[in-house]
């Protein structure tokens, strides 16, 4: 017993020997490399354009629509597990947002701003540039709640809409984000950080939800060290969360309190700009994709979204996956976007 365990010392400290040799010869991560193009830009937004060397086969565009918590970045972490790269290599003619990240000045930029300004924006610019009336959204997490808003409010803009691990109705209990948010009070929080919501406090929260995931992450650590490709892409990952923006105190405060607490999305009773929301005014093609071990939106928060919009031609797709796995996964290059480039691709008429 104790040579056994006198072994596995000396392997784990030859281990750790060859692993700080390999960081050390390590050249910068990076991430995010897909060459892009920026064609427009509001504030902190940037809305850019991934290059293409030949025509897209499916004609109509498509804009990318992220979360404003962390970065669009994860959609593209390496060239070998790259859902954008999957999309441009699958015909698509691919846009996308980078919201950029808010300061003091943003503090008071609320749904309204994001969805009827930004979003909107950046939908008329590509459909001036490709003169045509409608185009595509394919949006993730609380980037497709944003864009299932905006197609209610503008339906005759958008020709589909795909939604990914997308929350819209709140009520659940099922994850621990959605049972922690219904006690919070937002407005001593945005208050408490100065109309500015920190990153790492989003993060911190995050790892709450999973306890035990930090001595995992460990682990994986200690298991990839001396596996130069392995420990680069446990690196662009940790890299891609630490990117992680702050948030603007004001829409955080109205998506977590009108959604979140009192679930107005689903009820119909949202008022964005405005405008009361009425998921019935969604009638274009719709895809909802969520995935089945998601602990951050669980499947109860994702699923019910045909049964409400006003659309005939309406799928839910089910990805044996989690909520970042489902992009990043091994399983993600070979099934998901090649799922909703034949989804979009049926339609493109």
């Amino acid at each position: 017993m104790e040579n056994k365990m006198m072994q596995e010392l000396i392997d784990s400290q030859a281990k750790l020997v060859k692993g700080y040799e390999t960081l050390g010869k390590l050249p910068e991560v990076e991430i995010a490399e897909t060459p892009k193009t920026e064609v427009y830009a509001e504030d902190k937004l940037r809305l850019f354009r991934y290059n293409r060397d030949t025509e897209a086969t499916i004609k109509t565009p498509v804009l990318i629509v992220y979360a404003l918590v962390n970065t669009y970045k994860m959609l593209d972490l390496q060239p070998d597990r790259s859902y954008i790269k999957n999309l441009l290599s699958l015909g698509l003619d691919v846009y996308l947002i980078d919201w950029g990240t808010p300061s003091k000045s943003d503090r008071y930029l609320n749904m309204d701003d994001y969805i009827n300004d930004y979003i909107n924006n950046c939908v008329d610019v590509i459909r001036k540039k490709h003169k045509a009336e409608k185009i595509n959204i394919i949006s993730i997490c609380q980037g497709g709640t944003f864009s299932v808003i905006y197609t209610a409010l503008h339906q005759n803009k958008i020709k589909n809409l795909v939604t990914q691990v997308t929350p819209v109705d709140f009520s659940t209990n099922d994850g621990l984000l959605f049972r922690w948010s219904k006690d919070m009070d937002f407005d001593k929080l945005v208050e408490g950080y100065d109309g500015l919501i920190p990153g790492e406090f989003l993060n911190e929260g995050f790892n709450m939800l999973k306890p035990t995931q930090q001595f995992q992450k460990q682990q994986a650590l200690m298991n990839v060290l001396d596996d130069k490709d392995k420990l680069l892409n446990f690196l662009r990952m940790e890299k891609w969360i630490a990117e992680s923006p702050a948030q603007a105190g004001e829409c955080y405060r109205q998506f977590m309190k009108d959604l979140y607490q009192k679930n107005l999305l689903i009820k119909n009773e949202l008022v964005v700009g405005g405008k009361k929301v009425n998921l019935k005014s969604i009638t274009c093609p719709v895809l909802n994709v969520y995935a089945t071990q998601d602990h951050l939106v669980p499947p109860a928060a994702s699923i019910p979204l045909c049964d409400y919009i006003g659309s005939t031609d309406k799928e839910t797709y089910s990805f044996a996956g989690g909520h970042i796995g489902v992009f990043v996964g091994s399983k993600s290059q070979k099934e998901l976007a090649p799922a909703v480039a034949n989804f979009l691709k049926k339609r493109d008429k």
